[in-house]
């Protein structure tokens, strides 16, 4: 054994380098299936998350097809002052951040309560039943849940009109009223997603310790009291970190709802950043593929850089943040 020890450290003294790649592939040997499992989905941040950073550099110039993305001429920062100077640009920032702003502040607080009350209740069957229906509503896909949007604000035949109808009200067009396009997103949003966003909740309420519980209710603390002083503060870190992540994406309204529940007539408050990008891009007789990507550019560095502040306040004001 001593003159294996020796030998090693002879041939680690002399190569270094061989020594250490030896380590590796006989670590690679024994965790070769672990290596495997995470094989799949770093191939897929790589391909899908990161190359396509490769073409953020066509924000900086005049693309042509013919020229390709190194060929094309380089223009700076031309496309991001031709949005700055668009007179869409302040209705269209404004949408975006208003319609988040209502999302958040609408919505974030209702999944704690819900997950709250339902850790609070002795009921079973009324938790399992409750769960049950909040959480259907998160398995209808957007283009299904959009479609039922719109049946039931039907003006003629929608089920809230003729509601309205038997009380003596007139019918009204709501998704053809701009300042109601808002509220119709934000809710039947909330309405979709409120009952899935209790499980992060209720995963953090598991894990405080029933002897904190057990400790309040001996000390004469009613449950009102128990749930403000013991399960809040237990799950406090998971709402920062919620919270940081939520206004990481003011700017990053998804696509595919609101550009469904668009029309001629609510366009002016339903116009959003990335719909805006896809009309200037796709959806465009003649489109501009630079001008896009400096749209989209634009919108992902507001929501790094409001990722980044929001986490260094959390961390300075309550010790809770992603790095």
């Amino acid at each position: 054994m001593a003159f294996d020890a020796d030998s090693i450290k002879m041939d680690y003294t002399a190569n270094p380098t061989a020594v250490r790649r030896k380590r590796l592939w006989r670590q690679f040997k024994i965790d070769y299936q672990l290596y495997f499992i995470i094989l799949l989905p770093f191939a897929w941040l790589i391909i899908f998350q990161y190359g396509p950073m490769y073409g953020l550099q066509l924000a900086f110039k005049d693309f042509h097809v013919f020229q390709g993305i190194w060929g094309s001429p380089w223009v700076g920062f031309k496309h991001f002052a031709k949005f700055f100077e668009s007179y869409q640009f302040i209705s269209v920032v404004r949408n975006t951040i208003l319609i988040s702003l209502y999302e958040l502040i609408a919505g974030f607080p209702i999944p704690i309560f819900l997950a709250l009350a339902l850790n609070a209740t002795l009921r079973t069957r009324f938790k399992q039943a409750v769960q049950f229906i909040t959480y259907m509503p998160y398995f209808i896909s957007t283009v299904v849940m959009v479609g039922i949007i719109l049946q039931f604000l039907n003006p003629r035949i929608g089920i809230v009109n003729l509601a309205l109808g038997h009380l003596g009200v007139d019918p009204i067009n709501f998704m053809g009223d701009p300042s109601m396009f808002k509220s119709i997103y934000v809710w039947s949003g909330i309405w979709q997603h409120a009952g899935w966003g209790t499980i992060i909740y209720l995963a953090a309420l598991s894990g405080i310790s029933q002897e904190i519980h057990e400790a309040a209710t001996i000390d004469g603390a009613s449950r009102m009291q128990r749930i403000w002083n013991v399960d809040l503060p237990g799950i406090a870190p998971t709402i920062t970190t919620l919270l940081i992540l939520n206004m990481g994406h003011i700017m990053g309204i998804g696509f595919e709802k609101i550009y469904l529940m668009q029309n001629p007539l609510n366009i002016a408050s339903s116009e959003v950043i990335s719909t805006y990008v896809y009309s200037v891009s796709l959806a465009s007789s003649a489109p501009n593929y630079s001008y896009a990507t400096a749209i989209g550019f634009f919108n992902s560095f507001i929501n790094l850089f409001l990722i980044m502040t929001v986490n260094q306040i959390a961390k300075k004001v309550g010790e809770t943040s992603l790095w």
